[in-house]
């Protein structure tokens, strides 16, 4: 049974994983008979009210306790996973993904990715296992890969201001609709948009669905 890593980064789109995607990563490796080996960082995090979209101003949660409301309580802190324990790794997206895992909503281009978050990617890429981000998680990988000068190319959609960004810090990016994935062959590294553009869950699904299907594809 390959096991695939699933990186989490709270619970809820305005500060932590899509829920959304998340579920839909979980379901599709489940029904392929894949491990899903969950993980998150044990990191504080702002907290966002979903009913506004406003931050909590003064309030903290705990992004591996978060987290573990998606997934049963069944997760473990990233930082006792390495490359070896995984046949891949997937990263759902979420603005947790650019506030949690990264700091890419706050700083953009000068973000700084969570230290075992940028371990377990380079590990991951350095063993040539396949590495899947969705949603805005490629900003992650963008950061990572490109402060590492390695040549990569992946997607966030069509939005050209995050595209830009991605640019500068190294990537090269490829547009790509909702239903699809980027094959970066040289890396195996695959990346789909979800709801960087999709406008329902079962738009979100298909490229999801596809992403995951090439994850266990190229294992």
């Amino acid at each position: 049974m390959a096991k695939v890593g699933v990186i989490l980064s709270g619970c809820g789109v305005y500060d932590g994983s899509e829920i959304n995607e998340t579920v839909c990563v979980l379901l599709a490796l489940d029904r392929a008979g894949a491990e899903a080996v969950c993980m998150a960082p044990n990191v504080d995090q702002a907290v966002v009210n979903h009913l506004t979209g406003e931050e909590v101003a003064g309030v903290t949660r705990n992004v591996l306790e978060e987290s573990a409301r998606i997934v049963r309580g069944n997760i473990t802190d990233i930082a006792e996973i390495k490359a070896a324990d995984l046949d891949a790794l997937i990263i759902p997206g979420g603005f947790g993904a650019a506030k949690n895992l990264c700091t890419f909503a706050f700083k953009g281009i000068d973000c700084e990715v969570n230290p075992e978050v940028a371990r377990l990617v380079r590990e991951v890429v350095a063993a040539k296992k396949p590495l899947a981000a969705i949603c805005i998680a490629p900003a992650l990988i963008s950061k990572v890969l490109g402060d590492d000068k390695l040549a990569h190319k992946l997607t966030i959609g069509t939005d050209v201001a995050t595209a830009d960004a991605l640019e500068s810090m190294g990537s090269q990016h490829v547009d790509c609709p909702v239903s699809q994935f980027v094959l970066d062959t040289d890396n195996k590294l695959i990346s789909s948009p979800a709801y960087m553009l999709a406008g329902s869950i079962k738009e979100a699904a298909e490229g999801i669905e596809k992403t995951v299907a090439e994850l266990l594809r190229l294992i």
